[in-house]
C-alpha cells in the first residue's frame, strides 16, 4: 500500500521563517502544444517557500505539479512547452530574467532536483560515484571529488560508501538508488531541494526511511524543500504547508494541519476520501 493509513498530523518542530521567502512563485502559467489551442498545464499558480520549510504540492497525476517544479529553474522542455506568464523569484533573483551562465549556476548549485524513478534517472553505464562526482567537478572546482562523494553517500545513510561509489545503479536496491539520487542533489550544497515523488515505487518501509532522511537533512543543512506528491499520508508526515492542485491550478493552500483536518475545497475532500484506511 503506497499511502499511509493514518492521516493524523504529528506535531512538527517549529522553524523560524525569515521575513523574505527563499522562493516566490507568482501567477505561473505553462502551456504545451499549439499557440492556437494550447494545453494549459499550469494556469496562474502562486506559492511561497520560506527558509527551512517543507512545502508540498499535492494532486493527482496530470494536475501540473511536476511542470510547476520544472519551471522554477526553467527546465520545461522547449519548444513543446513554454512559460507564458508569471514570475519566479529565488533569493531576490528574477529566474526568468537570468542569462545562460547565471542559469547554469542556479541549477544544481542553488536549486537541486530529485526526480521520479531513480532506476531510470541514473545512467546505467556510469558508476554511482562518477555520476555524483560530475556535479562536483562542474560546480566545485578544487574539491577532492572522491572524498566528497564518499562523504555524501555516508550522509544519506548508505553503508560502505567506498564500495557504493564504485557500484553501478543496477547493483543497488530501489531505496539505495533513491539515496544515491539524494546525494547527487546535495553535491553542490543547494538552498532549495525539489523532491518530485521521491518515494514512488518504494515499499512503505523504505518510503518512511527516505522521508525521515529528508527531514534530517532539512535539520542539518537548513534546506528548504518543495515536495511533489499525490500521497496525502506523506504530506501529513513531513510537510509544514500544502498547496492542493488540480487542472493546473491551486485550489486550496495553508498549514498542513489546517488543510487536512478542515479542508474547504471539494477537491481536497475528495482526495482525503480516496486515502486507503485500515478499519477494525
Amino acid at each position: 500500500m503506497e499511502t499511509f493509513s493514518n492521516l493524523d498530523v504529528p506535531q512538527k518542530k517549529k522553524h523560524s521563517s525569515s521575513s523574505h521567502p527563499v522562493l516566490v512563485v507568482q501567477d505561473l502559467s505553462v502551456h504545451f502544444g499549439s499557440l492556437a489551442d494550447p494545453v494549459r498545464a499550469v494556469n496562474g499558480v502562486s506559492f511561497k517557500i520560506f527558509d527551512g520549510e517543507i512545502v508540498a504540492l499535492v494532486g493527482e497525476s496530470g494536475s501540473g505539479k511536476s511542470v510547476s517544479a520544472l519551471a522554477l529553474a526553467r527546465l520545461v522542455p522547449e519548444p513543446a512547452g513554454r512559460i507564458v506568464g508569471g514570475s519566479v523569484c529565488f533569493q531576490g533573483l528574477d529566474v526568468f530574467g537570468l542569462g545562460t551562465s547565471e542559469l547554469r549556476k542556479l541549477r544544481g548549485e542553488r536549486i537541486a532536483y530529485i526526480f521520479q524513478e531513480p532506476a531510470t534517472s541514473l545512467n546505467p553505464v556510469f558508476s554511482v560515484g562518477w555520476q555524483i562526482g560530475e556535479a562536483i567537478r562542474l560546480h566545485r572546482r578544487g574539491v577532492k571529488v572522491k572524498a566528497e562523494v564518499e562523504k555524501l553517500l555516508a550522509d544519506v545513510g548508505l553503508p560502505d560508501p567506498k564500495r557504493t561509489a564504485k557500484a553501478y545503479p543496477h547493483e543497488l536496491s530501489g531505496g539505495m538508488q533513491q539515496r544515491a539520487m539524494i546525494a547527487m542533489a546535495l553535491a553542490c550544497d543547494p538552498v532549495l531541494l525539489v523532491a518530485d515523488e521521491p518515494t514512488t515505487a518504494l515499499d512503505v518501509t523504505v518510503q518512511k526511511q527516505i522521508l525521515e532522511l529528508l527531514v534530517e537533512l532539512r535539520e542539518k543543512r537548513g534546506l528548504s524543500i518543495l515536495l511533489i506528491t499525490h500521497n496525502l499520508g506523506i504530506v501529513a508526515e513531513v510537510a509544514d504547508c500544502v498547496y492542493v492542485m488540480t487542472d493546473g491550478e491551486v485550489v486550496e493552500s495553508g498549514e498542513t494541519k489546517t488543510v487536512l483536518r478542515s479542508p474547504k475545497h471539494d477537491y481536497t475532500r475528495k482526495l482525503l476520501r480516496a486515502v486507503p484506511r485500515l478499519r477494525p
